[in-house]
């Protein structure tokens, strides 16, 4: 079976897809509130990302390897996360798989699994 990591064409694009995600985070101001939670410098977040997302979808576990469990929640747990971040980071991840050529059912399934996790980073109510 093939998998995500595997479909999406593996380091190279996960690469592609992480560094087009921070670009645009970087650049669109309707992710300015997203940005914002970032460092000035963009380069370790770029990383993390990178390293998480490839093991994530099934890939080599860059991350765990150097970190340890992701424990996503408790690293996010500094930083207010709301309604309109995480809507925010959906929006730029999807143009992020649309600007990249990711398959529109590639895309739609990541999309949904992206969701689950960045829903459960909310630490903030409301917007």
């Amino acid at each position: 079976m093939t998998t995500p990591y595997e479909q999406l064409g593996g380091e190279p694009a996960v690469r592609a897809l992480v560094d087009r995600f921070y670009d645009l985070m970087d650049l669109e101001p309707a992710y300015a509130a997203l940005r914002a939670l970032h460092p000035t410098t963009l380069d370790g977040s770029r990383d993390k990302l990178y390293w998480f997302l490839c093991g994530w979808l099934g890939g080599p576990a860059h991350y765990t390897d150097r970190f340890g469990h992701p424990m996503l929640r408790a690293r996010h747990l500094p930083f207010s996360i709301g309604v309109r971040e995480r809507d925010q980071w959906m929006a730029c991840m999807r143009q992020a798989m649309h600007e990249r050529g990711i398959e529109e059912g590639d895309a739609q399934g990541l999309a949904e699994a992206f969701f689950k996790t960045a829903d459960w980073m909310r630490n903030r109510a409301g917007a």
